[in-house]
């Protein structure tokens, strides 16, 4: 087993292609997954898969720890969708069963496997979103969908700290993506940086580098928190 192997699902762009660009940096092996989209780089193994499969997820396990020698050491759990938002009234009922299938049924897919797969010592972290604390009117379904994530990352710290495995959850304000770009105006992308007292958008790099700190021995006493990269706006 690789004392350094980490699988990151949801790697092909964004914040996860930033946190693969990190591992890589840092010296570790990487493999990472995606929906429609290839690896981000030549020298990463990539997998495509729907994480609302459960046997596909579990498959990716298994050919990762193929690959690296042994079951990845790290898991990050990335992947997820957003629709344009709207108040909960408006809110259409096939939009928020998409957002709870990927987000919180396909998180805990990926949870519950890293959390069968990883081995003594290692570290899961799950991606999450500082809306769940920061209420902004229209994004709800979304926070909410992050929220029981969060609720799932506490308990596994728990339940996992007789392994010595840590698990942690990353909330990000508003970051440079296309998940986050995707159908808004300039104006409130303005709004949006208005949140942070420094006055801008993150950028994914910022954000990887603190799950990759995380996912790190350097974090060795770092279990059960939500770490919130977001510029101080909350």
């Amino acid at each position: 087993m690789s004392k350094s192997s980490v699988l990151v699902f949801g790697g092909s762009r964004g914040i996860g292609a930033a946190c693969v660009d990190a591992f890589v940096a840092a010296g570790w092996q990487v493999g990472c997954t995606f929906a429609t989209r290839k690896a981000p780089r030549a020298d990463v193994r990539g997998w495509q898969v729907d994480i609302r499969d459960a046997a596909a997820v579990a498959r990716v396990f298994d050919e990762a720890a193929a690959a690296f020698g042994g079951p990845p050491r790290a898991v990050v759990a990335n992947a997820g969708v957003n629709v344009p938002g709207r108040p909960v009234a408006d809110f259409s009922p096939e939009d928020f069963r998409l957002l709870m299938d990927v987000n919180l049924f396909g998180a805990y897919n990926v949870l519950a496997e890293a959390a069968r797969r990883t081995p003594e010592g290692g570290a899961i972290v799950a991606i999450t979103t500082s809306l769940v604390r920061y209420v902004v009117p229209g994004t709800g379904p979304y926070a909410a969908s992050k929220a029981a994530v969060e609720s799932l990352v506490r308990a596994m710290s728990k339940e996992l700290a007789g392994r010595r495995i840590r698990v942690n959850g990353v909330a990000p304000g508003p970051v440079d993506t296309d998940l986050f770009n995707a159908g808004k105006t300039e104006e409130a992308k303005q709004r949006m940086a208005a949140f942070s007292p420094l006055n801008r958008i993150g950028r994914p790099e910022e954000i990887a580098h603190v799950v990759q700190f995380l996912a790190s021995d350097a974090a060795s006493w770092v279990t059960g928190q939500i770490v919130q990269p977001n510029g101080g706006m909350i």
